[in-house]
C-alpha cells in the first residue's frame, strides 16, 4: 500500500487550485489542512475542498503534518520555509526558493543541519516535454549545443489577476523572479549549471491598470525593471541569450530554441509539463516532430480554463509532480529531483541576471549544481495514481 503523506498549506491564493488538483494524479500525497495570512481565504479555501483552516502558526506546529506546501507570496517565502523547517516539517514551496541568495542559502543549510528535505517549484522540468529534451540532447542528436534563444515575453500579469501589484513590487517583482525559474531551471536540466551573464534592462509603463476583479480600472505603480535582455555562458561552453519581459503584446518566438553543431532543436514551454520537440538536422528540410502527449506527465489533461491564464485548455499541467516526487524520495531517502541545490543555483542566477543587468557588468554565478538526471518513467509510474 501505498504511504501517502499528510500535507499543510499555507498560501490560499489562485495557485492553491492547482495543488489540490494534483491529488487527482499522484498516489502519496494529501493536503489535510490550510492557512493563510488572511483567515477569512483560509476559511474559504476549506469549505471548496473540505479540509480544516487553521491559523498560520497552528498548521506549523501541527503535529500531524509533515510537508509544509508553502504557496505564500516571494516575500514570505523565507520565512515560512524557515519555520517550517524549524518546526521539523518538510517543506515544498512555489518559486522562488527566496527574494535574495542568502536567505536561500540559510534555508538550504537549515534543512541539512535538520536532516530535513526542501523542495522548491518549478517542477514543469520533470514533465514529458523538457524530459523528452534532455533525452534527446543527451542522445547527441544535434550533437553539442553551441547557442540558443529562450524568450518570456507577454503584456504582465494585470489583465487576469486580480491583484497583481506584487509582480512589480521593487524587491520581489518582475519578470526575472516570476518567469525566470522556468527558464533557468529547464536549461539548467538541459545544458547543466550557468557560469556568468551579462544583460540590460528595459522600463516600460510606469503605471499598469487591473483588468479584473473587485479592483478593476485602478491604476497602480510600477516600481521595478519590467524588461530584462541577458546573455548567459554556461559550464559547458553553450551561450543563451534570454528575454524575460512584462512589456510584449504579441510575438511568434518559440520558447527555447537551441542550436548543436548537428542541428537544432524547438524545446516547449518550460512553464507546462507537455508539448512536442522539434528536431531539425538539414537546412531547408523539415523539422522532425516528437510527440509527448502519450507519454506520463505529458497527457493533455486541461479540459477547460481555469482561474490560472497560462493554463492552456489544451496542453498538460501537473503541477505538484515535484511535491510528490519529494515525497517519494523521503520514503525512498534519496535526493529529491527538485531539490534545495537545484533551486539555490537557479535563485543566483536570478540574482546574478538582475544585478548584471543594472550594471551593465560580467557577474559570475557564485554556485554549480549537478545537471539532474532524467526522471525516469518508471519512478514516474510510482507516484501516479
Amino acid at each position: 500500500m501505498t504511504r501517502v503523506f499528510k500535507v499543510g498549506l499555507i498560501g490560499c491564493g489562485h495557485i492553491s487550485e492547482t495543488y489540490f488538483r494534483a491529488e487527482k494524479y499522484f498516489n502519496n500525497i494529501k493536503i489535510i489542512k490550510c492557512a493563510d495570512i488572511n483567515h477569512n481565504t483560509a476559511l474559504k479555501c476549506a469549505k471548496i475542498f473540505k479540509i480544516k483552516a487553521l491559523t498560520v502558526q497552528q498548521l506549523l506546529k501541527d503535529k500531524e503534518i509533515e510537508i509544509i506546501l508553502n504557496l505564500t507570496i516571494p516575500k514570505a517565502h523565507y520565512n515560512i520555509a524557515k519555520q517550517s523547517l524549524l518546526n521539523g516539517k518538510h517543506v515544498y514551496s512555489e518559486k522562488p526558493l527566496a527574494i535574495n541568495f542568502k536567505d536561500g542559502k540559510e534555508l538550504i543549510n537549515i534543512a541539512k543541519k535538520n536532516n530535513l528535505y526542501i523542495g522548491n517549484a518549478p517542477d514543469t522540468f520533470l514533465g514529458a516535454g523538457i524530459q523528452k529534451s534532455k533525452e534527446l540532447l543527451e542522445k547527441k542528436i544535434i550533437g553539442k549545443v553551441v547557442l540558443g534563444n529562450a524568450v518570456f515575453a507577454f503584456p504582465g500579469v494585470q489583465s487576469y489577476h486580480p491583484n497583481p501589484e506584487p509582480w512589480f513590487a521593487k524587491k520581489e517583482g518582475g519578470p526575472v523572479i516570476d518567469m525566470g525559474p522556468y527558464y533557468l531551471t529547464a536549461l539548467v536540466n538541459l545544458l547543466g549549471p550557468a557560469k556568468k551573464v551579462t544583460g540590460s534592462i528595459v522600463n516600460g509603463k510606469k503605471t499598469r491598470t487591473i483588468g479584473i476583479g473587485p479592483k478593476k480600472n485602478k491604476k497602480f505603480k510600477v516600481n521595478c525593471p519590467t524588461s530584462y535582455l541577458s546573455t548567459l555562458t554556461f559550464h559547458n561552453g553553450t551561450v543563451i541569450h534570454l528575454t524575460l519581459s512584462f512589456d510584449v503584446i504579441a510575438h511568434q518566438n518559440n520558447h527555447i530554441e537551441l542550436y548543436g553543431d548537428k542541428g537544432s532543436m524547438i524545446v516547449p514551454d518550460p512553464n507546462m509539463f507537455g508539448g512536442s520537440v522539434f528536431v531539425c538536422k538539414n537546412l531547408g528540410k523539415p523539422w522532425k516532430e516528437y510527440k509527448t502527449n502519450k507519454l506520463p506527465l505529458g497527457k493533455i489533461n486541461i479540459r477547460s480554463q481555469s482561474s490560472r491564464a497560462n493554463e492552456s485548455p489544451t496542453n498538460a499541467n501537473y503541477r505538484g509532480a515535484g511535491l510528490s516526487e519529494m515525497a517519494f524520495s523521503i520514503l525512498k531517502k534519496k535526493n529529491n529531483m527538485c531539490n534545495g541545490e537545484l533551486s539555490l543555483h537557479v535563485l543566483d542566477i536570478i540574482q546574478s541576471i538582475m544585478q548584471a543587468c543594472k550594471s551593465g557588468k560580467v557577474k559570475f554565478i557564485k554556485t554549480k549544481c549537478k545537471k539532474p538526471k532524467i526522471f525516469k518513467i518508471s519512478d514516474i509510474k510510482q507516484i501516479l495514481n
